[in-house]
C-alpha cells in the first residue's frame, strides 16, 4: 500500500479579520453594567440555592430531634442484645 502524502496546513486567519461581535459592538460601559447584572445575579442565585438547602438541613435536625424523644422509634431501632451492657 503507498503512503498517503500530508496535506500542508495552512494558518488560518485571526479572528479579528472576520465579522464584528456582539462584544465589539457594545460600548464598555454597556459592557460593565451587563457583567454587573450577570453578577448580581449569579449571587442571588446562590444565595437562593443556600436557603433552600439550609432549609432542608433544618427539617432534618427538627425530624431527628423529634425520633430521638419518640420511645417507640428507639425501642425499635435499638440494639437488642442487652447482654454486652451487663
Amino acid at each position: 500500500m503507498a503512503k498517503k502524502k500530508k496535506m500542508p496546513t495552512t494558518p488560518r486567519p485571526a479572528a479579528t479579520d472576520g465579522p464584528a461581535t456582539l462584544k465589539d459592538l457594545l460600548s464598555s460601559d454597556v459592557l460593565g453594567k451587563l457583567k454587573a447584572q450577570s453578577d448580581a445575579l449569579k449571587a442571588e442565585e446562590n444565595d437562593r440555592k443556600e436557603a433552600a438547602r439550609k432549609a432542608v438541613e433544618d427539617q432534618r435536625k427538627a425530624e431527628q430531634k423529634r425520633l430521638d424523644n419518640d420511645f417507640a422509634h428507639l425501642l425499635e431501632n435499638s440494639n437488642q442484645d442487652w447482654h454486652k451492657y451487663k
